[in-house]
């Protein structure tokens, strides 16, 4: 129905940050051997083939850029040959798959890559709501993120033809009964425990340490301690209120600003529509398409539309007929579109149609639409005053910004001039002489503001009077006084070094004492024996399961999941739970039923278990395929081209 899916496309994955996963299976992370031994290719510009298929530098290049700008991270120059090597040994096992899966007759049909793209993760991006975006907004999306229709459209062909891959190498993978029965009790056993906490907190509350253990310490942690540089600031602002506050707008400058730029307040023809789709099937290997199965559909959009006629639900009979899936679940229903969002035939069709019409079967290349109009709106210009209000406040910002350029720009003049206190006093505005302030601190009255405090710290002391923009509006400055760089001393940062102190040494003894009530418990085979020894209290859980929790000890997911792998009687090493350690003694099991909760989740588990089975499956048919490839010098690498891609960039 979309125009696009005309030809096979490829999706958004490039949009999701994962193009590091699109350009190869996702399960599959292996390396490529000999990915720097030169097997005689000799042509500039070609750094690997693969059974004939040439690998460009700078392709390699183009789709790097792509990983750097998709991802939006700043790699670092020393890690840039790490990410062409990765993205090389990507592309070489893409062609690898491609060269493999077509050797084995596998294909990719145009239904099944239009199928491909209809499904998340690309519906949800080109298909909002169920509705095509557009061919314009689709080919404009590809083009501001470097990708042309071709490759984007290529790239989703080889995901149909990856995925048949996987599924033929890994269809004799399965999970035997014993596997899912042993992963079931694993999962769903439940265990009973006694447990002593020793609590961080507590420890270091009690910790106080004496002035010359603090001054040792200090003194070994000084460059823990800078004091940064600091400055004192006079200045006062011109805030945005002040020059909203003068700024009015005429109705004549609304009634002007509306009449030159009435093309902003058109809305377009756009109608609402529901569908009900019979597919037609796809042209087969000559071509052609089964008549036979083109004369069925139209029977069967026609006796659908004889039932809408008699009076059937039109929602209904979409929701268990229509093969356009995703509006079926709706009904039918394609929301709000404008002419050229739908392919040609039922674009045509729909924007004939009167609001309430029901349409004779329209086909398109998808099959047969029965379509109906629910409502239409006819291209128009917004009055006046429809927005009005708008315009007022686009006007008022306009003039406000010209006024606070010029308010600026004169009480940086007058503050030149008159000094600090006059020329505040001129607008209206409160004179401030800060205090020394760090970097990353806030100016008194204004608040955060990276801009104004950079200004602040890139200006020479008694440089005379500067302006910054800030989020209040404009800060006009003089630097008083530039208070340098020092060491701290103990005196500056006693009680941070108190705080520091207090917390590491606690950390320590939380460590030594869990351990040794670990060791304690584990000698005399007695936790609470221990813990009394120390001077600890033990309580006792209930029966949990793994995905409980217990008072004092969290989530049983966490470092407390050691139960589960003890037996009866059996007491745990020290367990370290952020600022608490604890030692657990197991002083009952419970197995879980394995009647009919258990024949409930066993799909479930086959599921669980069977992926890391299939992984591994491909992991080493992989590693077989490039060791195959390489025996029979289908793959060829192109020394002198690898290391010109790293060097060049280190």
């Amino acid at each position: 129905m979309i125009r696009f899916l005309q030809s096979g496309n490829k999706a958004v994955k490039y949009f999701l940050g994962a193009i590091l996963t699109v350009i190869c299976l996702s399960m599959v992370v292996y390396l490529i051997p000999g990915l720097t031994s030169d097997s005689g290719i000799r042509q500039s510009g070609v750094v690997v083939t693969v059974a004939g298929d040439k690998i460009q530098a700078d392709e390699i290049m183009r789709r790097v850029q792509q990983v750097v700008q998709q991802q939006r991270q700043q790699y670092p120059e020393f890690l840039r040959p790490y990410l062409v090597q990765q993205v090389i040994q990507q592309m070489v096992q893409k062609a690898e798959m491609r060269y493999e899966a077509e050797r084995m007759g596998l294909t990719a049909t145009d239904q099944e890559v239009q199928d491909l793209m209809r499904n998340e993760p690309y519906k949800s991006t080109f298909f909002p709501g169920g509705n095509w975006i557009g061919q314009q907004q689709y080919e404009a999306l590809l083009s501001s993120n470097g990708l042309s229709v071709k490759e984007f459209e290529d790239d989703l062909r080889f995901d149909v033809l990856r995925d048949k891959l996987v599924a033929a190498v890994t269809a004799g993978v399965d999970v035997t009964p014993a596997e899912i029965e042993r992963q079931y009790k694993n999962q769903n056993v439940k265990v009973k425990f006694d447990y002593a906490i020793v609590d961080g907190d507590e420890i270091q509350k009690k910790l106080t340490p004496t002035d010359s253990e603090l001054r040792a310490w200090f003194e070994t942690n000084k460059n823990k301690f800078p004091v940064p540089e600091k400055r004192s600031v006079n200045y006062f602002v011109i805030t945005n209120q002040m020059a909203e506050s003068k700024t009015t707008v005429s109705p004549d400058d609304v009634g002007g600003y509306y009449n030159a730029n009435q093309e902003r307040y058109r809305t377009p023809e756009r109608i609402k529509t529901r569908h009900i789709l019979v597919k037609t099937p796809p042209p087969g290997n000559d071509g052609k398409v089964d008549p036979k199965a083109v004369d069925a559909a139209r029977a069967k959009a026609m006796d659908l539309l004889k039932q809408i006629k008699a009076g059937a639900d039109f929602a209904e009979l979409a929701k268990k007929n229509s093969d356009d899936t995703v509006s079926a679940q709706k009904g039918g229903d394609l929301d709000w579109v404008q002419r050229g969002q739908f392919v040609a035939e039922y674009d045509k069709a729909a924007f004939s149609m009167s609001k309430g019409q029901i349409s004779d079967p329209v086909q398109s290349q998808f099959g047969f639409h029965i379509i109906q109009v629910q409502d239409k709106e006819e291209a128009r210009l917004k009055p006046l005053s429809e927005v009005r209000s708008e315009i007022e406040a686009v006007l008022k910002g306009q003039a406000a910004s010209k006024l606070m350029e010029q308010m600026s720009s004169s009480a940086l003049k007058d503050a030149q001039k008159l000094g600090l206190d006059q020329a505040a006093a001129k607008y209206g505005a409160a004179p401030v002489r800060s205090n020394p302030v760090a970097r990353t601190d806030a100016l008194p009255g204004i608040g955060p503001a990276p801009d104004v405090m950079t200004a602040v710290f890139s200006v020479p002391e008694k440089a005379g009077f500067q302006m910054a923009r800030g989020p209040q509006g404009v800060v006009v400055f003089e630097m008083e006084k530039i208070v340098p760089t020092r060491a701290a001393t103990f005196e500056d940062v006693k009680d941070k070094v108190t705080s520091e102190f207090k917390a590491e040494r606690s950390n320590t003894l939380l460590t030594t004492k869990t351990q040794e009530l670990a060791d304690r418990a584990r000698a005399a085979k007695d936790l609470r024996k221990a813990a009394k020894e120390l001077g600890l209290t033990v309580k006792t859980s209930e029966l949990v399961g793994r995905d409980g929790q217990v008072t004092d000890i969290g989530s049983m997911n966490g470092p407390a999941s050691a139960a589960f792998n003890l037996k009866q009687g059996d007491i745990s090493s020290a367990l370290t739970l952020g600022r608490k350690g604890a030692v657990l003694a197991v002083v009952g099991l419970q197995a879980p039923s394995m009647g009919e909760e258990f024949a409930k989740a066993k799909d479930g588990i086959r599921d669980q278990l069977i992926g890391p089975k299939r992984q591994q499956a491909m992991e080493l048919f992989m590693v077989s395929l490039d060791a195959r490839l390489e025996n029979e010098h289908k793959v060829k690498r192109n020394k002198n081209e690898l290391e010109s891609l790293t060097k060049s960039r280190t």
